[in-house]
């Protein structure tokens, strides 16, 4: 997992001063690289001391391993250049045709990064943990509770017991009827949202295995979730936190969805045919045809 996955991860938790290294190294990962620790610390206004903890923040065990990694990130970014487009800043000045080069990098980008920085063993445990569950409960709420609604339309598809809770008293009182046979699964891109973060803590104190996919692993809903799926998002300028993060929020349901159907393959592909039939005859011009019983 690139070095600069790990650090977008861990900005919340960094204080003022590491935050500013931070930032210094999503900037120009290529220019932290070549510089020395004195003169990094000399750049983003602090101590040497406070570069060393941000290194081992990431957990490196110093600022020689931090430019090792950072080289590599460069080196892997450098290649993977798209016309340029390798950050997600729009600029007033910048085209159209930039603005699209940008967000559809960005967007490419915070899918691909999501898949490597996903946990496989927390999936698996996961996709056990769905497929065997008495009843499913989805919290999330703003972009989130679209991931949220997409997650539980396709559990429903496939059989299983799946209820979306986008209203925080429904997500409450939902969440104080669940028992250890359950799943409860909370979208945050922050990881901090009160209404989803409530309703899931309230689910893990009764018993239930609880889920959180989130952007940041040490964020207040990991506290209370027995898994934590990742994100890893690259947010542009008018972006924050609403649409990179939806279409990474999507890929890994996606991936949850796609583990539990494949544990009843025949069973999943025969009731997804059914419900495609149920549906298909809308999908033209013709209205459905009704067959009414003959007396």
């Amino acid at each position: 997992m690139s070095v600069l996955i790990r650090v977008r991860g861990a900005l919340p938790d960094l204080r003022p001063a590491e935050r500013r290294v931070a930032e210094a190294v999503l900037a120009d990962p290529a220019a932290i690289s070549e510089s020395s620790i004195t003169a990094v610390a000399r750049r983003c206004q602090t101590s040497e001391t406070t570069v060393l903890r941000f290194c081992r923040a990431l957990g490196l065990a110093g600022y020689p391993e931090l430019r090792i990694a950072l080289a590599r990130a460069a080196q892997w970014e450098e290649s993977d250049r798209s016309g340029g487009a390798v950050t997600g800043t729009i600029t007033a000045a910048d085209s159209l045709a930039e603005v699209v080069a940008k967000v559809t990098y960005a967007d490419a980008r915070s899918v691909e990064d999501t898949g490597a920085a996903l946990d496989l063993a927390q999936l698996e445990v996961a996709v056990a943990a769905v497929a065997g569950a008495r009843q499913v409960d989805v919290y999330g709420v703003g972009a989130s509770a679209l991931v949220g609604e997409d997650l539980q339309l396709k559990l429903h598809r496939i059989g299983l017991v799946a209820f979306r809770w986008p209203q925080y008293h429904q997500a409450m009182a939902a969440a104080a009827l669940l028992g250890p046979r359950d799943v409860a699964i909370g979208i945050s891109h922050t990881g901090t949202t009160a209404d989803t973060v409530d309703p899931l803590r309230v689910a893990h104190d009764n018993g239930a295995t609880t889920i959180a996919v989130t952007n940041f692993a040490r964020s207040a809903i990991s506290q209370h979730a027995d898994l934590v799926l990742t994100t890893a998002v690259r947010e542009t300028t008018f972006r924050s936190g609403s649409m990179s993060s939806r279409i990474a929020q999507l890929a890994v349901v996606d991936c949850l969805f796609t583990g539990v159907a494949q544990r009843s393959y025949d069973r999943a592909v025969t009731v997804l045919d059914h419900t495609y039939v149920a549906v298909d005859s809308r999908r033209g011009t013709q209205p459905a045809r009704v067959v009414l019983p003959l007396e």
